[in-house]
This record gives structure tokens, C-alpha cells and sequence, in this order.
């Protein structure tokens, strides 16, 4: 089976690392793909690291003609089963080529969010990376026999704790920060949806904390105006954006997910993966993949108060931490391995394919 994977990805993002994670993984598994993203030197040479040779597209604006021709003539020679889009803008462009094609082919769009599914009309095929956003999908008019939840994996270790080797963690000295003191870690683009400001607000009430907030994005200077204000500048550290996740997490005693908006929570799961203990605000992912007081701590959205607490309670009961750590990766090592969501992607094709 020929899949073609067509990605039009922001510079960052959940969808683009998890992009990145499954391209690879399926070449893994044997299936025959050809690669398409905008042109990215930093992905295409992760990529290439993998084995894949990926095409690279302008994917402009309005008067960008050459893409979708361009898109055309790879479907052509490479002559999929199965297209599969990430997004709007690439799932936009593999419409307009399937209409220029002469190669029948059929049409999968890969959502990690609530896209209008305007851009997805004529497809085959939807696949949420939650329930909730297949409910969502169904909700807006999209048949639900084509409508599939398939959720994303992180790579992690997976041998139990006991028989793992130690990750080499970042050192705390790097980012100026004491040895012995709680360190909570935050992942993800600096954007209002990710309710860092909340996380910020409630460092106030977690003196002696420090936090490690890693990634980049439109916010982050009034982020850093936040931590000035709230009085916690001095303990608030602004990695950017780091591809050493594995090596954040074995620093630091637990992930701290305050997002108002989260549809799944990547960053619960990579802590999962590494036996670190979650706190997250009850937004629609993390409430799902969450079982309150056995898998992590939820608290109610927005609420800084309750998230100083909860961070509180995980500080001064270390066995509720290791507690919390051991059950969370024994989702993980049930449900978001490599195998376990490759399998279902490789069942979906062969069910689209016919």
C-alpha cells in the first residue's frame, strides 16, 4: 500500500512533532510513503535522518499557483491508495489536486483539533486524535462511519521503572536553578490557550518553586511581564524551544498543563512516558486521558488558586507522586505506544483502501 502524507505545518507545533514522530514510525512498519511538507530545513532534515527524502512545497497564500500543481505531478508519480492531510491548508490544496488528478486516490484528513470541516469537503475520511473531536466532527454534519478516533503516541521507554535505565537529565545548573528545590515543568507554544499566564499567577503561592517553561510563541513577553509582576521573575525560566523533552522531564518533579484549550494533551502523555506526575487543568483533553487522584490531578480551568494547591500536594507527599507517576505510565504503556497507534492506522488504510 502507497501512502502520500501531505503536511503545511507552522514552524512549532503539537501537530507537526507528532507529524513527525508518525512519518517515521510508519516507514518503521513498512508502509511506502511519500513525504510532502512546506519547505522547513530543520523537518526535512529530521526526516532525511530517518530515511525519508520529503518533498518540499512553498504552500504560500492565494496567488500560490505552483504548489497545487506541483502536488499534482507527485500524486501522479507516486500514484498513492491513500493521501492523508494534516490540517487546513494542506487538506485544502489535496482537494484541489484531486480534482486536477488523473490518479484516483482516497482522501484522509488528520485533525488534532476543531477545524471547521469546511476544508475537509469531499474527503473520505476523518481521523480526531480524541473522542471529543470526533464527537465534534460527527456534531458538525460529518458521517460517523467515516469519522475515527485514533490517538497520538509519544516516544518513551518501555520497560517498567525498576528496569529502565536512568534518562540523562538536563542540569538544572544550565537554566540557573538550585538543586533542591521543587521544579515544575510546562511545554508548549506560548499562546493564550495554553494558560501559562495561570501557571505564572499561581507560582506566587508556591514559594521556594521553580518553573522551566519550554517553548516559544506571540506571548511570551507578556508572559515574562506576568512573572515580573506576580513577584516570580527570579524563579521563572524561559527555555524556548527545546527538542530534549525526555531530558526536561527527568529534571524536573512533575508537568504542569494549566491550557484553557487542550483537545488531547500531548505533554500528559510524554510525562506518562517518563514516570513524571501530572497536574493539569480539567480542559477537554487532559479531562479525558486524566483519572482524578490515580493518573494525575485535574483542577477546574483558569483557576490559579487550585493549581498552587494541587502542585502543593504532589510537593509535600512524595509518595502521591510516585503513585500518580507509576499509574500514569501504565496508560501509557497501555494505549499511546508506537505499536499500539501504528496498528490502528495501519487497520484504518487497509479499511479505506477497500
Amino acid at each position: 500500500m502507497k501512502i502520500m502524507q501531505v503536511m503545511a505545518g507552522a514552524e512549532f507545533g503539537g501537530a507537526e512533532e507528532f507529524f513527525m514522530r508518525l512519518v517515521p514510525a510508519l516507514t518503521r512498519a513498512g508502509v511506502d510513503q511519500r513525504v510532502v511538507i512546506r519547505k522547513h530545513d530543520g523537518r526535512a532534515e529530521r526526516l532525511r535522518d530517518a530515511g525519508i527524502e520529503p518533498v518540499e512545497l512553498a504552500f504560500g497564500g492565494f496567488l500560490d499557483i505552483s504548489t497545487t500543481r506541483n502536488l499534482v505531478a507527485e500524486i501522479e508519480a507516486f500514484e498513492p491508495h491513500i493521501v492523508m492531510s494534516w490540517m487546513n491548508r494542506a487538506s485544502l490544496l489535496c482537494s484541489r489536486a484531486r480534482k486536477r488528478s488523473r490518479h484516483p486516490f482516497v482522501r484522509i484528513g488528520r485533525l488534532g483539533g476543531y477545524y471547521q470541516t469546511k476544508y475537509y469537503r469531499g474527503f473520505d475520511h476523518l481521523i480526531g486524535n480524541t473522542p471529543h473531536i470526533v464527537e465534534y466532527l460527527v456534531g458538525e454534519g460529518w458521517p460517523g462511519e467515516a469519522a475515527h478516533f485514533v490517538p497520538n503516541f509519544v516516544a518513551g521507554p518501555s520497560l517498567p521503572a525498576i528496569a529502565r535505565p536512568s534518562l540523562p537529565a538536563v542540569a538544572r545548573q544550565e537554566f540557573h536553578t538550585p538543586a533542591d528545590v521543587p521544579l515544575l515543568l510546562a511545554l508548549g507554544r506560548l499562546h493564550r490557550n495554553k494558560a501559562f499566564d495561570v501557571l505564572i499567577r499561581a507560582m506566587a503561592d508556591i514559594p521556594g518553586a521553580f518553573l522551566w517553561l519550554a517553548g516559544e510563541g506571540g506571548e511570551r513577553a507578556a508572559l515574562e511581564r506576568d512573572a515580573a509582576r506576580c513577584g516570580v521573575a527570579d524563579r521563572v525560566r524561559f527555555l524556548g524551544w527545546r527538542d530534549d523533552i525526555s531530558g526536561l522531564l527527568a529534571a524536573a518533579d512533575m508537568l504542569v498543563c494549566p491550557s484553557r484549550v487542550e483537545p488531547l494533551g500531548n505533554v500528559v502523555i510524554e510525562a506518562w512516558a517518563h514516570d513524571v506526575p501530572v497536574v493539569a487543568a480539567s480542559s477537554a483533553g487532559p479531562a479525558w486521558l486524566i483519572e482524578q487522584d490515580r493518573t494525575g490531578l485535574l483542577v477546574p480551568v483558569e483557576e490559579s488558586p487550585a493549581l498552587a494547591a494541587s502542585v502543593w500536594r504532589l510537593i509535600s507527599d512524595p509518595s502521591l507522586a510516585a503513585r500518580l507517576a507509576a499509574a500514569g505510565h501504565g496508560e501509557y504503556d497501555a494505549r499511546f505506544t508506537e505499536a499500539a497507534v501504528v496498528r490502528r492506522y495501519m487497520d484504518l488504510f487497509e479499511k479505506a483502501a477497500g
